[in-house]
């Protein structure tokens, strides 16, 4: 019989859990049931979670809770959180991957604690000097990898490469019918432009180049990424973040003036009624929800990420992505791009 998808998630971490994270694999379940190729380990407060549970009916077919009798604070540094972190529910949803009790690990929880305690756990990959933060990102024929989104501020071009290593092999796994196409994030897309840096790392990029691993297309500005001519966005960590911070703050302007424009008064409330579908559409193409779910790559096993202020819905898209990963066989995608990289060097 085919092994089980296992995937383990830390219900105690982010706001209002673990009530939005039963909530969201209760939604995760009901999409999902028909599959009957997954298994769910909750970690946290056993009577909290089993009380939620019982809210939405959810069966334990498909689930086991793995008492956990503390959880990591959203106020803790990462010095302080990895010294009293052993026990805690987002420490054992991580370990369970070293025990062969999950594939994948999924939390809401403190971000610079969880990358801290992955590290630590995990181990980097061999082959990688830095790990990267990679997140989805909407463009206007599908969908965006954009990588490092704030797990190293500081890069090189040596990093720069591997991300873009991670960030396709990320890109085959979760969209296996499609080719990445990797581009650097530049302030121009003139090959003299930028930094020696991103000028040595464009130099690789384009010697690695290859139908069968990624294709490299050059620099990309930061208004075209949305364009969909490329997939796989390489940056570093601080650029990374600026620019998904800027994009997500763009998004929700957008709407909020949008919904106070349309409801202003009984004339654009009429004119609301004949473009209500269209309008409904536009929003779920910007709604954050649909794309929460940072993945930490470069360790030996995948770690996703939720945003810790995110609703139900958002943590069950944060559930699905931590099964297509899986399903896809990132960490085999990751082997192969890493081993077209050793081989190239050599």
């Amino acid at each position: 019989m085919e092994k089980k998808i296992t995937i383990a998630i830390d219900a105690m971490g982010g706001d209002n859990s673990p009530k939005k994270t039963i909530e969201g694999l209760s939604l995760f379940l009901k999409k999902n049931f028909k599959n009957n190729d997954f298994f769910i380990n909750l970690y946290g407060d056993r009577d909290k979670i089993e009380l939620e549970l019982n809210k939405f009916s959810i069966s334990k077919k498909f689930l086991k809770i793995v008492h956990s009798s503390s959880v990591i604070s959203d106020d803790e540094t990462p010095l302080t959180a990895v010294k009293n972190s052993k026990n805690t529910s987002m420490w054992n949803c991580i370990n369970s991957q070293i025990k062969g009790d999950a594939d994948i690990s999924l939390s809401a929880g403190n971000t610079g604690v969880l990358l801290v305690i992955s590290r630590m756990i995990l181990k980097m990959m061999s082959q990688l000097s830095k790990p990267a933060l990679a997140g989805l990102w909407p463009n206007k024929s599908g969908m965006n990898v954009v990588l490092d989104l704030g797990a190293n501020i500081d890069c090189d071009d040596k990093n720069l490469v591997e991300f873009a290593e991670l960030g396709s092999a990320l890109y085959k796994s979760l969209y296996p019918h499609d080719k990445p196409l990797v581009s650097l994030l530049n302030v121009g897309s003139e090959e003299i432009k930028g930094t020696e840096i991103l000028k040595k790392a464009y130099k690789e990029l384009n010697n690695l180049s290859d139908e069968n691993n990624f294709i490299f297309k050059g620099y990309i500005e930061g208004n075209k990424i949305m364009d969909g001519n490329t997939n796989v966005i390489v940056t570093d960590g601080f650029t990374g973040n600026i620019a998904l911070k800027t994009a997500e703050g763009t998004a929700k302007f957008i709407t909020d003036n949008l919904k106070k424009s349309l409801t202003k008064n009984i004339l654009t409330k009429i004119s609301l009624i004949f473009s209500y579908f269209a309008l409904k559409k536009f929003k779920s193409r910007l709604d954050p929800r649909k794309y929460n779910g940072a993945i930490f790559l470069g360790l030996n096993g995948p770690v996703v990420k939720s945003h810790g202020g995110t609703d139900a819905i958002g943590f069950y898209h944060s559930i699905n992505l931590c099964y297509k990963i899986v399903k896809g066989n990132l960490l085999e995608q990751i082997r192969n791009n890493l081993n077209h990289l050793n081989n190239d060097k050599r």
